[in-house]
């Protein structure tokens, strides 16, 4: 197999998920003792905490190209970045690497377009939620995506930062997601794209009254068939 660079620590609890879905399908593909051959840098998220200002960005692309260089000088054959929020940062990041690396929302817009889906809302971090980088992505395959629901950026963002992020899990927010998806359903919405690495916490992503798609699962299938492709 080949080898796969990790960019985490943006939360530590995604970074462990990211971990888990690649392994599970290298061992459900190959073997029960194989694992993925993986290099990860786990960043301090206190760094790159509620980025509002162009110079909190700058900060932030600055922090993550040196982590891209870093796992590409140790071997990493290809990048993936486990956070739907720093692809703000995307293209910086890959102007500073030869590998290549796996956009996530890009991921996610070619299994939406596989399966025929055209017509979602997101759910994640208001900034991804409301600017282009992460939206321009899907529409570019043929995702008609709802306007956001200002009402529930506060929310969200409160239960993304202050309890997943640090590996709280509680039954109101589970219970402000359902209906938030229940909402989306009763609206025409015929798709969700959870578009926060943490947000799979929370909501059962196999089981919902309307298809989920997860950004971090499917960002992590990726990873898994590109290291599998060579084998």
């Amino acid at each position: 197999m080949r080898k796969l660079g990790l960019i985490g620590g943006m939360s530590w609890v995604s970074t462990g998920t990211y971990y888990t879905h690649i392994n599970q399908i290298v061992q459900a593909r190959k073997d029960r003792r194989s694992s993925a051959p993986l290099l990860i840098e786990s960043l301090d998220f206190s760094r790159l905490y509620a980025m509002e200002s162009d110079q909190d960005w700058e900060n932030a692309a600055g922090i993550l190209t040196d982590s891209a260089k870093r796992l590409e000088q140790a071997g990493a054959e290809a990048l993936i970045i486990g956070a739907n929020s720093m692809h703000r940062v995307y293209d910086r990041i890959c102007d500073a690497v030869e590998v290549p690396i796996f956009h996530i929302a890009d991921c996610v817009g070619e299994r939406m377009k596989a399966d025929g889906i055209t017509n979602s809302a997101l759910i994640g971090s208001s900034n991804v939620m409301t600017e282009s980088f992460f939206r321009e992505r899907l529409v570019a395959h043929g995702i008609d995506l709802a306007p956001p629901n200002l009402e529930n950026l506060e929310q969200l963002d409160r239960i993304i930062y202050e309890e997943l992020m640090i590996g709280k899990v509680t039954r109101d927010a589970e219970r402000q997601l359902k209906t938030m998806i229940t909402v989306k359903e009763q609206e025409g919405i015929e798709s969700i794209v959870l578009a926060c690495t943490e947000l799979e916490q929370i909501v059962d992503v196999d089981a919902n009254v309307l298809p989920i798609y997860d950004s971090t699962r499917i960002h992590a299938e990726k990873a898994a068939e590109w290291l599998l492709a060579s084998d």
